[in-house]
């Protein structure tokens, strides 16, 4: 019964630069002193969340080599999203880097129809889950946090985390769904959002915010401010509320029709 060290990066974003996004990022991580477990950074981390596909990388592409490099350097987890191609496809995909060499992800299955998302991306239909020193992790991204029955509770997930772009005409929405998510699944939530304006001027305020199983905000980070901030999650303060309130077992049982 371990706790872990989770560090979120809320950051702006070079647009559509991914030598300067990369080379931001490592000097962020590079700052982190304290030995963390899994290092979140906001969706398409690389390019901002753009809709042109020339920026596609392969899984042998200069970022995934980056998550291997520090992922392996700090001895930690490292996850964040990337527009990636694949085939014929193009999937705005999660990629968790571990220390061991070792890449699990995640593609987006909630395309975001109305920035036209769709119309550019493959949606994933497989949600994921891997460990971390016996913590059960499921990685999702942005406009996935609004539909909550993908993020269902079934497999005894210890921590949610989401990345995003998520702008700040809806925060609102932003703040109380990450909360909901918390309290529904009676699990820890962390929500990594970047700040600044992207190419089509549309702003980000940030407001990331790691929160516990309560739906109790743990810690919200400053708006509009690039900020690191380090947390320590415990699992017997979980398990302890989890076998007190047994909430997880009353669910209704369901499957998914992809």
């Amino acid at each position: 019964m371990q706790d872990i060290t989770i560090a979120g990066i809320q950051s702006k974003l070079h647009w559509e630069d991914i030598d300067a996004n990369l080379t931001m990022f490592s000097e962020k991580i590079d700052s982190i002193n304290e030995n963390v477990d899994l290092i979140i950074l906001p969706e398409t981390f690389s390019t901002g969340f753009s809709m042109n596909t020339s920026n596609a990388e392969t899984m042998e592409g200069k970022s995934v080599s980056w998550l291997k490099t520090y992922a392996k350097k700090k001895q930690c987890c490292i996850a964040g999203s990337i527009i990636i191609k694949e085939g014929n496809n193009y999937y705005n995909r999660m990629v968790i880097a571990k220390e061991n060499g070792v890449i699990e992800t995640y593609d987006k299955r909630h395309l975001f129809t109305f920035g036209e998302e769709d119309k550019h991306f493959s949606a994933g239909n497989k949600k994921i889950v891997f460990e971390l020193k016996g913590w059960k992790i499921c990685p999702l991204i942005c406009y996935d946090l609004r539909f909550p029955v993908w993020s269902r509770n079934k497999e005894e997930i210890d921590l949610y985390f989401y990345v995003a772009n998520w702008p700040e005409v809806r925060s609102k929405a932003w703040t109380i769904l990450l909360q909901a998510r918390a309290i529904e699944n009676a699990s820890y939530v962390a929500g990594i959002n970047r700040i600044g304006k992207d190419f089509s001027s549309q702003n980000h305020t940030g407001n990331s915010a790691f929160i516990d199983f309560r739906g109790d905000e743990i810690f919200n980070f400053p708006l509009n401010k690039d900020h690191i901030e380090i947390t320590i999650l415990s699992k017997q303060k979980l398990d302890r509320f989890r076998t007190k309130f047994p909430v997880l077992k009353d669910g209704d049982d369901f499957e998914i029709k992809h």
